[in-house]
């Protein structure tokens, strides 16, 4: 990390050991709370390890809990960091989920896609990639809605840990060439691993650069 990095990182660790708080869940957008702060959304497949990313970033347990059916949470869930209050993240709903009904996925779709593209306070979406799959189907499905809301977006692999170096490098060469493509992602591609560490101080700055720019 570059010293302007390492200190964004610094300030980040700071500011999200202290206050992390659940703030509301948002079944649908006449629930959303009101725009006063910038906003960090997650978005990622079911079991993708989005949840336990959350935690590790804010150094939570259980801050952020998964469903234990893929597809049950419908709902925007949104946390405020910061005493008082200087961003918030937003906890999408997980996407690609095989069981759940076709009127729920549409739901889903109408949900998210009217948020992306209304949100004024969403500085930056992290569309959250398993690393032992790489880019699915329905993570370019996400990608071109953020792309046609025209909401920047950072593609951050998951799970780093349970993959060899060599196949790591390898799926973040190939996400970092897909990403170049799309119009609204950000060109780094972020490594991480919310069990081992991997990558988390990197994703704090840059979350902090984000809701400032």
């Amino acid at each position: 990390m570059s010293p302007e990095d390492e200190a964004l990182a610094e300030e980040a660790a700071r500011l999200f050991s202290g206050r992390v708080d659940f703030l509301l869940s948002a079944p649908q957008l006449k629930f959303l709370p009101d725009p006063d702060f910038p906003e960090i959304a997650f978005a990622g497949r079911s079991n993708v390890g989005k949840s336990s990313l959350i935690n590790a970033v804010t150094g939570r347990k259980a801050i952020a809990r998964a469903s234990v059916t893929p597809g049950r949470t419908q709902e925007l869930n949104f946390f405020e960091v910061g005493d008082p209050t200087q961003f918030r993240f937003v906890d999408m709903p997980g996407y690609g989920f095989a069981k759940a009904p076709v009127k729920v996925v549409e739901k889903w779709k109408a949900l998210v896609r009217t948020f992306l593209r209304g949100r004024v306070p969403l500085k930056r979406t992290l569309v959250l990639v398993d690393s032992r799959h790489g880019l699915k189907d329905v993570d370019r499905e996400m990608m071109k809605m953020l792309d046609e809301a025209a909401v920047g977006y950072r593609l951050v692999l998951t799970k780093a840990d349970k993959v060899k170096a060599s196949e790591l490098a390898a799926v973040h060469d190939k996400v970092a060439a897909e990403a170049r493509k799309h119009s609204a992602a950000f060109p780094v591609v972020h490594a991480t691993s919310a069990e081992k560490g991997l990558g988390l101080a990197e994703l704090r700055a840059a979350i902090l650069s984000d809701v400032r720019s």
